[in-house]
């Protein structure tokens, strides 16, 4: 790595990069930004990989979640607790089903910038720049808000600080009585004709629990100390750059804007800007596979970022959509396999499946979702290889976003409760139902009931 520095990217071609019409501007505020303190520490990064190598072992599984994009407006505590409850209460659940223990995993404090498929946007006649999120312009449809303004970074990093020390504070306080299921708010279960199944779900989690308490004489929510992560797209490469940093006793770079940062299809050009930037850091990392990865491109990415095949280094993060997984995946599990190198794999059935209605609304359909899901728990069984993760966009609130779940939300749904700026997320009800129904699957393939 001799070769390498946070800012030898800048002599690659980079792509979905914002337009800054002031440069200096820029360089000030990335100075600025190094000198701030880090967000997470790498020790905290360490234990993650750690974490990782064991679910890539099949010992753990892992839960990824939250918002497609941060919104800085969102940065407030009811919507910071609503998404950390729904990944805790999900996680319960996995545990149950999985019977490992499962590593958490948010989309927060830091899912600031998004990758736009045109640099432009055209409305009744008049051009701008696309919204590439909070972290560089603003969503107004006005000259001055699209236009893309460095500051918004030490923004970003002001709003990811403020999430992850809440998160912190909200952990280190317990969870007591957001383990317990009768608290969780089941009332959607009732529309589904599996409710028996998750009212019996909910009831065996929560004598478990009850049992745990009773033996150990503690709340469930001191009887550890829960571990959370962060991640986020390592989109913005001035960004990236000036949270990267080298630690005492530690050899080589760790990126401390977040534990797990990942590398999106658009972005992962084997000679491009940002595989350069991730190939240097020492953190765990996620690719998102999308149905054009070749065998070849892939084989590439391994040998790039992942030479050393060093336990919990990589995550590959698939995303085909329900009627592309089973002509795209085994292809690609099979070049892992023939490289022999150790990889977590993780199921993203959000970003395949993405549709719009008559009406030209954004959304997901609950079921397309649910089928990409258990097809590959069954490709990658067949194969005898192991998908140790799941990778959501959801919300802690009741959104009407994605159609279907118990509640049978249709198009018209979406006209109440639609707030999402990007790309549609389930909501807490859906997201409950979902992690439901992964249990009973991974459950029913272990031979349990």
């Amino acid at each position: 790595m001799s070769d390498w520095s946070p800012k030898s990217w800048q002599s690659r071609p980079a792509s979905q990069q914002p337009a800054y019409p002031d440069q200096s501007a820029l360089l000030d505020t990335a100075a600025k930004l190094s000198e701030l303190p880090p967000l997470v520490t790498s020790w905290e990064v360490e234990s993650l990989k750690e974490q990782l190598a064991e679910a890539a072992r099949g010992r753990r599984f892992l839960l990824q979640g939250g918002d497609c994009a941060e919104s800085f407006d969102e940065c407030e505590s009811n919507n910071i607790t609503g998404k950390l409850k729904i990944l805790l209460q999900m996680s319960l659940i996995l545990v149950h089903g999985t019977k490992k223990r499962v590593i958490r995993v948010g989309r927060f404090a830091g899912q600031y910038a998004k990758p736009r498929s045109e640099d432009n946007e055209t409305i009744d006649g008049v051009t701008l720049p696309a919204y590439r999120g909070d972290l560089v312009n603003r969503i107004a449809f006005t000259e001055e808000d699209r236009r893309p303004d460095p500051t918004l970074m030490l923004r970003g990093y002001e709003r990811a600080a403020l999430t992850l020390n809440f998160i912190r504070a909200l952990i280190d306080g317990g969870f007591a009585d957001l383990h317990h299921p009768e608290y969780w708010d089941l009332d959607f279960v009732k529309h589904s004709p599996h409710a028996e199944e998750y009212h019996r779900l909910a009831q065996t989690i929560g004598e478990s629990i009850r049992f745990m308490e009773t033996i150990s004489n503690t709340p469930a929510g001191q009887l550890n100390r829960v571990d959370f992560f962060t991640s986020h797209e390592g989109l913005h490469l001035f960004y990236e750059q000036a949270q990267t940093r080298q630690v005492p006793r530690r050899e080589g770079w760790y990126n401390l804007a977040a534990h797990l940062p990942w590398l999106g299809m658009r972005t992962a050009n084997v000679g491009g800007a940002h595989v350069e930037y991730f190939r240097g850091i020492r953190n765990p990392i996620g690719i998102k596979l999308g149905p054009s990865m070749t065998p070849s491109w892939l084989s590439e990415l391994l040998d790039i970022l992942h030479p050393d095949d060093e336990p919990g280094r990589l995550t590959l993060i698939h995303r085909m959509g329900a009627h592309g997984i089973a002509r795209h995946l085994p292809a690609l599990i099979e070049t892992v396999q023939q490289s022999g190198k150790t990889v977590l794999w993780c199921c993203d059935p959000m970003h395949g499946n993405t549709e719009k209605t008559a009406e030209g609304i954004k959304t997901r359909k609950f079921e397309h979702i649910l089928a990409e899901l258990e097809q590959a728990f069954e490709i990658h069984q067949q194969m005898g290889s192991y998908l140790g993760g799941v990778h959501f966009e959801l919300t802690g609130d009741n959104v009407t976003e994605c159609t279907g779940g118990a509640r049978g939300l249709n198009d018209e749904d979406l006209k109440r409760r639609y707030k999402s700026q990007v790309d549609p997320r389930l909501n807490y009800e859906q997201a409950l139902e979902m992690a439901m129904r992964i249990a009973k699957r991974v459950a029913e393939m272990n031979g349990g009931v």
